[in-house]
């Protein structure tokens, strides 16, 4: 093999996301000359010709290659989905930055444990130019910003087919951009494109940010421009799964698709094809838009379909708010199904959409985590050994023979992901015993979260902090919305505390929480804290990713831990 073609075989596994829980494509890639944490593409891109031609060399390192490459051919592509996963956000490596939290994450992993099932699934999503933001802590306060995603660095493939979406008075451009998830495909729409006005081209240039009429054209660009996207793909799948709401406007593109005259048998048959999962367990949090925002939008459609307008108008409104459109609402009325995130939340929703026929038919479907995204490899050879096949899976029988590993085998297990996440907060300026009790609390800082519950009894925290004989390290993380100034001013606070003396230098916050940060910090700290305002907690992940990694939750009964709470995996 020649050094380019070597390139060319590096960059095919590389632009392919199964090294996100592969360990042996990880390791691969990770052992290339100059790997620095970079994108394996980038990395890959700057090998010079020397050392691709000592790499060509290595017939250790070419046998690697050709196996990891055997895998990406075993695993195959979807070229037929059944099923379209419509998500404003997906979280599937800290290098592709297109997410922004759980939701995200979740959507991320609900791709990769697709390709594993061979599933016949595509995710459709936004391409954003400046991605989320970035946190840094200067003068004990966040200062957030930006930095360009560029799709050639994150694998993001340019397919050469792009879309038009029809806007009040213009059509808005979408090129579509796509990447490898192991055999699923994710479909990215971006409108930084020709022949977009600047205006349209900044539609999709970052996640949740801008101001509301951005944030309704992000949607339309999702929704409509997302089954356009499929339909030129030759792409019809018989169910399309709205990730919440932001996607709901798909259901006018699909109405467009068989109306024939009349709205009512047009509406029976995309509510067939759709399901619909809610993630939010108060009102605030569901979007509700202003009629003069919205109404040039719904006029484009109830003008083409020859409808009154109050009657696409009515689809989105709920009882006593007449005046704004809920998506969340329209979503209900336009799916054949819905569910929350836990049993929980399906009760919460049920309340919450009460005033709403379709709000009776709420179930629940509670979130799972991918096992090998976040199980440390250390622990992922050990259950492969002992556990066998199935356990990544969740399969009972697996993880039955879970009770015949001893406790010093799981705890040599443990060492090197605890060793790792020692390591990040040296590299952060702290100090930490390597055999001290790490407790972790890492999530964003939305305030019904209660980041700063833990520092309401500094004594007590304080007397922790000081003991000797039981050193104990707690580690935090997460980002606040700059527009929230209460989850702001609770971030600040736990800053303050870091650095103030009762800390003792083992109170710690580590920055720009992302999946690599949450990645250490699931799989090295020993327990996981979760105190939110019961029942605001959805459905909540990150406790599951700690248990998988043999570490124990202590937390709140709510979200999925309400419904899995045995007395002996943590405490409540």
């Amino acid at each position: 093999m020649s050094p380019e073609q070597l390139r060319q075989s590096l960059a095919r596994i590389g632009a392919n996301y199964r090294w996100t829980w592969s360990p042996s494509t990880a390791a691969l890639l990770g052992s290339l000359p100059s790997a620095d944490g970079s994108h394996p593409l980038v990395t890959i891109r700057n090998l010079d010709g020397d050392q691709l031609t000592t790499l060509a060399a290595d017939r250790r390192f070419m046998d690697l290659v050709d196996r990891e490459t055997a895998n990406l051919e075993l695993s195959g592509a979807i070229t037929s989905p059944r099923v379209a996963y419509f998500s404003s956000e997906f979280g599937i490596s800290d290098k592709a930055p297109l997410y922004a939290g759980g939701l995200g994450i979740l959507a991320g992993d609900h791709l990769k444990s697709a390709s594993d099932a061979d599933l016949p699934l595509v995710g459709v999503g936004l391409f954003y130019q400046l991605g989320s933001f970035h946190q840094e802590i200067r003068d004990g306060a966040q200062v957030d910003s930006s930095r360009e995603v560029r799709a050639e660095d994150i694998g993001a493939e340019d397919i050469g087919v792009s879309i038009e979406v029809p806007f009040p008075g213009r059509s808005v451009t979408a090129r579509l951009l796509r990447i490898r998830v192991g055999s699923v495909p994710l479909i990215l729409l971006d409108t930084d494109t020709e022949p977009n006005t600047p205006e349209d081209r900044v539609i999709t240039d970052r996640l949740y940010q801008g101001t509301q009429s951005q944030r309704l054209a992000q949607e339309m660009v999702l929704g409509v421009g997302g089954v356009r996207a499929l339909a030129a793909l030759g792409w019809h799948p018989e169910t399309i799964h709205l990730n919440e709401g932001h996607a709901g406007f798909a259901a006018f593109e699909l109405i467009d698709r068989v109306m024939e005259g009349d709205l009512e048998s047009a509406l029976a048959t995309v509510r067939s094809r759709l399901v619909f999962t809610t993630h939010t367990p108060v009102p605030a949090g569901i979007p509700r838009l202003p009629r003069d925002v919205l109404t040039p939008f719904l006029e484009l459609w109830a003008v083409r379909w020859d409808v009154p307008f109050e009657a696409l108008w009515e689809l989105g409104t709920a009882p006593g708010e007449a005046d704004v459109f809920n998506t969340a609402v329209f979503c209900l009325r336009m799916s054949r199904s819905a569910n929350g995130v836990s049993r929980l939340h399906g009760e919460v929703s049920r309340e919450l959409f009460s005033e709403v026929a379709e709000g009776a038919g709420i179930a629940h479907v509670t979130n799972g985590v991918h096992a090998r995204t976040w199980t440390s490899p250390e622990l992922q050879g050990l259950f492969d050994r002992a556990l066998g096949p199935g356990w990544d899976r969740g399969e009972p029988q697996s993880w039955e023979r879970a009770a015949d590993i001893d406790d010093v085998t799981i705890g040599e297990s443990r060492r090197t992901p605890r060793e790792r996440l020692v390591a990040r907060l040296d590299r952060n300026g702290a100090r930490v015993d390597p055999d001290a009790l790490l407790v972790g609390f890492a999530r964003r800082f939305a305030p019904y979260k209660r980041a700063t519950l833990i520092l309401r009894d500094r004594d007590r925290l304080a007397a922790l902090l000081d003991d000797e004989a039981r050193p104990v390290h707690f580690i935090l993380s997460g980002k606040a919305h700059p527009a929230n100034d209460l989850a702001m001013a609770m971030l600040s606070e736990v800053i303050a505390f870091v650095d103030s003396p009762q800390s003792r230098g083992r109170f710690h916050f580590i920055p720009d929480y992302d999946i690599a940060v949450g990645v250490d910090l699931v799989q090295g700290c020993d327990i996981w804290v979760n105190n939110p305002l019961r029942p605001y907690e959805a459905s909540g992940t990150s406790g599951q990713k700690v248990v998988l990694n043999g570490g124990l939750n202590a937390s709140v009964l709510d979200g999925w831990w309400a419904e899995m709470y045995d007395g002996e995996a943590g405490w409540v």
